[in-house]
C-alpha cells in the first residue's frame, strides 16, 4: 500500500512545491490565506525543519494522496493511517478502548521509546502506584516517565484537532534526533485521535461533500453552515465533553477506564470556538476554579502557558488566556483531571468551519487551525518534559495528603428504586472509589439506612477531592459567572437518600463490581399481579407488556393486600396491574414467562394476586384502576430546536425503555397526517414554521403534547398552553458602567442549579415517587404564574428551594412557590407545560420519571376523578 501511495504522492509533492514556490501567484501567510484558490501547502509549513526524518515512515501527504487541510480526514482513513504507523515504528503501540454507539472502534495509541514499550507494564504500574500513598514513597519520580494524555476533537465539527493528529504521529514516530530520543524516553505519550467519532464522521462528509474546487470563504456558504444537528454531538446529540464524571456513553465509559488505567498527568483537551476569534490556552478565568482543585494547579498550568506563548509567537499566531473559560465543573474534559492530581488543558482555536473562511482577522484556512493545533501539541510535549518531575512530585503529593473535611462519609441507599442506586456504585467503581456495606443498620439526621440496601463512602480515600467533588451541596462562590453548571451532587441527581456522617462509622463488605439488580416474581398466579412504578425500568416493563398486546392498568389510589401468605404490602398511586381475566388471550405460563424474564432483566418485582378483594383501599376491579395507553410518540425536530434537549429524550426511550420514538422536521409535521400518534413531545426549541394550528386542531380532537422549557415557552405564546410566563422584574436601578454589564447580567442567569420542588405524589405526573420533596436541576429563568386550578400544577418550587449551585437571592424569590410544571385540557386533548428538564445530560435519572409519567399517564389526568352514578 506504501509502495503505491509512494509513486502517486511524488508527483503531487513535486506539484505542490511548485505550486507553493510560485510566490507571486500564490502567497501563504503564516496568519492567513490570501487567495481562494489555495494550492497544498508543503510539509514545511507543518513539520520543524531543524531535524531529519526516517524515511520508511510516510508521511500523511504520502500516504493519504492529499496534503492535511486539504480534505477533513474520514475516521477510517485517520485510524488507517496510525495503524501503519504503529505497524512502522516501535514507538507507537495502539490500544484498542471501546465502539461508539454507531459501532466504530476507539483507540489510544500509546508512543513512547521502544526500550519504554518494552516495560511498559512495569511503567504503567509505577503510575499507579504514585497515587497510592502507601506505595509512592518508593518511587524515584526523577527516573519515571511522565504520561501525557493528547485528546483531540470531543466536538465533532471542532475538527482542526483531530486533522492535527496524523502530523503529531508523523513527527513522533519520525523525528530523528537526541532531542526526540530524550523526549521519548521520559514521557508516555497517549494520543486520543478523535474523541467522538460519530460526530466527526458527520461533520467531515458534510464539509467534504459541499467543498469547491475553487474555495468559497462566504460565511454564508453552504458548507460552512452544517445541517441539524450538526456534528458536535455523538450519535444521539449527546456533548460528550460534559461526560467525563458520570459517563453515560461507551465513548466515556472506554475512555475513563483508560484515564483511570494510567493516571496521567497531563491532560490536553482541543478544541475550536468562534471564527472571529484568535486561540485561547488555560489558565482560564482563575477566580472560576473549583474550590477544590489545589491552588498549585493554577501555577502548573500557568508554566504550561509560557510554553504555549513561545510556541504561538514562534509563527506569529494571536492567542489570549485568563478569560472567557473556566475550570469548575469537573465533568469537563479540561478540568476532570484537575480533581484527579493531574494537569487539565483546553485548547480552543479559532475554527474555519470548513476549509477556507472570511473573518474579522481576514481569511481563515483549514490549514492555519490545523498548524495551531500542531505547534500546541508541541509545545505541551516540551513543557510536559520540561516540567517532568514537578508534575510526578505534584501528583504524589495530590494523593498524599489527607482529608481535611469534617464530614468523615457519604450514607445512601434505602430508595425503592434499585435501579438508579446500581447506577450510581457503578459510577463510583469506575472512577475507583471505595463503596461498603454498612456494617449495622445506622439513624442520622433522622434518616434510617440498613445494612440490606445502603452504602457508605468514606472520605479517608487517596481520591477524597474527587468524592467530595460527586456528594457535595456548594451554595457560595468566588465569581457569580460560569462556563458551564453550577451544581451536579450526585445523590441528588439519581434521587437517592443520603446523609453527610460527621463521625466515622463501621464499615462492611467492599462493593467491588456492582450488577443490574434482578427483580423477582413473588408467587405465581393465575389471576393477577401487580408491580410498583417506583423502579426505574417500571416504564420500560409497562411498555414491553403493552407492545406484547397486554392491557395494563393502573392504580389512581392507594390500598394494602395480602402478599406471600399472611403478609400485608402497601400498594402507593401508580401501581399497574396485570389482569388475566382481562388478558385471557394470553395463557397464564405465557404471562409469568414474560414478567419473569422481564424481572431479571429491570430489576422491577412482580407480585402475584389470588383475589381481587383488599383489606384496605380500592379493590383490584375498582374503576380507580384506570387502562393506560400505548404511548405512539412524535418529536419534533430540527432548525431551531436544541440537540442536546432532543437527544437526551431519543436516548432515554431508546436505549433505556426500548420505545421506538419518531423523530421529524418541522416541514415534515407540517404536511402528514398526525392521527397515528397520541403523543408530540415539544423538546427545547423555538419551533419557527410549524403550523400551530394544525397543532390545536390535534390536540382538540384528543392529543397530548409534553412541552419542555422553551418548547414550553413557544407553547404558551401560541396558545396551546393555557400556562403563563412570570417575568423577572427589569433592572431599574440607574445606570451603570458599560464594562460591568457582562458580569451584572450574567449573575442573574441560572447557570445550572439545584433546586427543591414540592410534589404531588398523588397526581400521574408524580407517580411513582412517595416523597413530598424532590430535587431538579434548572438551567434556564424559565417561570410560571400561579394558576386558579388547586389540581394541575403537581411541582411548584418550595419556598426556599436553592439545595447546590449558584442562585440569586432575588432569583430565589421569583421562582419560590412557583409552579415548576402545569398541565391544562384543551378539548379532548392535554398539553403538558415543564419550566425544567427532567431529562438532563442522561444522568439525572432522579427526574426521568417526571418525563415518562407525562408519557404513560396523561389519560389519568383529570380522568382519576369520579364522574356521576
Amino acid at each position: 500500500m506504501i509502495n503505491i501511495y509512494k509513486k502517486v504522492c511524488i508527483s503531487k509533492k513535486r506539484l505542490s512545491a511548485f505550486l507553493y514556490l510560485k510566490g507571486s501567484i500564490i502567497s501563504i501567510s503564516l496568519l492567513q490565506f490570501n487567495s481562494q484558490t489555495i494550492a497544498q501547502v508543503p510539509d514545511s509549513y507543518y513539520l520543524p525543519q531543524n531535524i531529519s526524518y526516517e524515511k520508511s515512515i510516510p508521511t500523511p501527504q504520502q500516504y493519504f494522496g492529499y496534503q492535511i487541510g486539504d480534505w477533513h480526514i474520514p475516521y477510517y482513513q485517520l485510524i488507517n493511517y496510525l495503524k501503519k504507523v504503529d505497524e512502522l515504528s516501535d514507538r507507537f503501540s495502539m490500544v484498542p478502548y471501546g465502539q461508539t454507539h454507531e459501532n466504530k472502534p476507539l483507540y489510544l495509541f500509546v508512543v513512547t521509546s521502544g526500550a519504554n514499550q518494552s516495560n511498559i507494564d512495569q511503567i504503567k504500574k509505577d503510575h499507579r502506584d504514585l497515587v497510592n500513598p502507601e506505595k509512592s514513597n518508593k518511587l524515584d519520580t526523577k527516573k519515571m516517565p511522565l504520561v501525557t494524555w493528547m485528546g483531540y476533537s470531543v466536538h465533532g465539527n471542532e475538527a482542526s484537532g483531530t486533522n492535527a493528529v496524523p502530523l503529531v504521529a508523523y513527527y513522533l514516530a519520525a523525528a530523528q534526533g537526541p532531542e526526540i530520543e530524550q523526549l521519548l524516553a521520559e514521557t508516555i505519550i497517549l494520543i486520543d485521535p478523535r474523541i467522538n467519532p460519530d460526530g466527526g464522521e458527520r461533520f467531515a462528509t458534510w464539509v467534504n461533500a459541499n467543498k469547491s474546487q475553487t474555495l468559497v470563504s462566504d460565511p454564508n456558504s453552504r458548507e460552512l453552515n452544517e445541517w441539524w444537528p450538526g456534528g458536535r454531538f455523538n450519535h444521539y446529540y449527546f456533548d460528550l465533553n460534559r461526560d467525563w464524571l458520570y459517563t453515560q456513553h461507551p465513548e466515556s465509559k472506554g475512555r475513563i477506564a483508560q484515564f483511570h488505567d494510567w493516571k496521567p498527568n497531563i491532560l490536553t483537551d482541543h478544541h475550536e470556538m468562534g471564527s472571529n476569534s484568535s486561540f485561547f490556552f488555560q489558565p482560564g478565568i482563575p477566580e472560576r476554579t473549583h474550590p477544590i482543585t489545589p491552588k498549585k494547579n493554577i501555577e502548573l498550568t500557568e508554566k504550561f502557558g509560557k510554553y504555549q506563548a513561545e510556541g504561538m509567537n514562534a509563527i506569529k499566531s494571536l492567542y489570549f488566556t485568563k478569560e472567557g473559560y473556566d475550570d469548575f465543573y469537573y465533568g469537563k474534559g479540561s478540568t476532570f483531571p484537575d480533581v484527579q492530581g493531574a494537569v487539565g488543558i483546553l485548547f480552543e482555536q479559532a475554527s474555519s468551519r470548513g476549509h477556507l473562511q472570511e473573518t474579522q482577522n481576514g481569511l481563515l484556512s483549514f490549514a492555519f487551525t490545523i498548524k495551531n493545533q500542531f505547534t500546541a501539541s508541541l509545545a505541551t510535549l516540551k513543557a510536559s518534559q520540561a516540567m517532568r518531575v514537578e508534575l510526578l512530585n505534584y501528583q504524589r503529593d495530590f494523593y498524599s495528603q489527607p482529608s481535611s473535611d469534617p464530614i468523615k462519609a457519604y450514607v445512601f441507599g434505602g430508595s425503592g428504586d434499585k435501579w438508579s442506586i446500581s447506577e450510581m456504585l457503578k459510577i463510583l467503581n469506575q472512577h475507583e472509589i471505595n463503596v461498603y456495606e454498612l456494617d449495622k443498620p445506622v439513624n442520622i439526621q433522622n434518616k434510617k439506612f440498613t445494612k440490606t440496601d445502603s452504602y457508605i463512602v468514606p472520605t479517608s480515600q487517596p481520591n477524597h477531592r474527587l468524592i467530595k467533588g460527586i456528594f457535595e451541596k456548594r451554595t457560595s462562590f468566588d465569581d457569580s459567572l460560569f462556563y458551564d453548571i453550577s451544581a451536579w451532587s450526585m445523590p441528588h441527581c439519581m434521587n437517592v437518600p443520603y446523609v453527610e456522617s460527621l463521625e466515622n462509622l463501621a464499615i462492611g463488605k467492599k462493593i467491588n463490581v456492582p450488577k443490574s439488580p434482578l427483580g423477582t416474581v413473588f408467587g405465581k398466579s393465575d389471576y393477577a399481579y401487580l408491580f410498583e412504578w417506583d423502579a426505574y425500568l417500571a416504564p420500560k416493563v409497562a411498555f414491553e407488556l403493552q407492545e406484547k398486546g397486554l392491557i395494563l392498568k393502573v392504580a389512581t389510589r392507594p390500598f394494602q393486600t395480602e402478599i406471600l401468605g399472611n403478609q400485608i404490602k402497601e400498594f402507593s398511586y401508580g401501581t399497574v396491574l396485570i389482569s388475566l381475566g382481562v388478558n385471557s388471550k394470553f395463557s397464564a405460563e405465557e404471562i409469568f414467562e414474560a414478567i419473569n424474564n422481564l424481572a431479571k432483566s429491570s430489576g422491577v418485582d412482580f407480585y402475584g394476586m389470588n383475589t381481587g378483594l383488599t383489606p384496605i383501599g380500592i379493590d383490584l376491579g375498582s374503576s380507580y384502576f384506570s387502562t393506560m395507553k400505548l404511548p405512539k410518540a412524535l418529536m419534533i425536530v430540527g432548525a431551531g430546536v436544541n440537540p442536546n434537549d432532543a437527544g437526551e429524550i431519543w436516548h432515554l426511550l431508546d436505549t433505556r425503555i426500548g420505545m421506538p420514538i419518531t423523530m421529524a422536521d418541522i416541514e415534515t409535521v407540517n404536511r402528514v397526517n398526525l392521527s397515528k400518534y397520541n403523543t408530540i413531545i415539544l423538546s427545547s426549541g423555538t419551533y419557527n414554521g410549524l403550523n400551530d394550528e394544525k397543532l390545536k386542531r390535534w390536540v382538540t380532537e384528543g392529543g397530548v403534547i409534553i412541552s419542555l422549557t422553551k418548547g414550553a415557552e413557544w407553547a404558551i405564546s401560541k396558545g396551546i398552553s393555557f400556562a403563563k410566563l412570570k417575568n423577572f422584574p427589569a433592572d431599574t436601578l440607574g445606570p451603570k458602567p458599560y464594562a460591568s454589564a457582562e458580569q451584572i447580567r450574567g449573575a442573574q442567569a441560572i447557570p445550572g442549579t439545584i433546586l427543591e420542588v414540592k410534589i404531588d405524589p398523588t397526581h400521574p405526573i408524580c407517580y411513582g415517587y412517595k416523597q413530598t420533596t424532590l430535587s431538579i436541576f434548572k438551567d434556564n429563568s424559565i417561570a410560571f404564574e400561579k394558576i386558579q386550578d388547586p389540581y394541575n400544577a403537581p411541582l411548584f418550587y418550595t419556598d426556599k428551594p436553592l439545595i447546590s449551585g449558584y442562585l440569586t437571592p432575588a432569583k430565589e424569590k421569583f421562582l419560590k412557590n412557583s409552579p415548576s410544571v402545569i398541565t391544562n385540557n384543551m378539548g379532548l386533548g392535554k398539553v403538558i407545560a415543564m419550566s425544567d428538564n427532567p431529562n438532563f445530560r442522561a444522568f439525572w435519572y432522579g427526574t426521568n420519571k417526571l418525563f415518562l409519567n407525562a408519557l404513560f399517564f396523561s389519560a389519568q389526568i383529570q380522568a382519576n376523578i369520579r364522574g356521576g352514578e
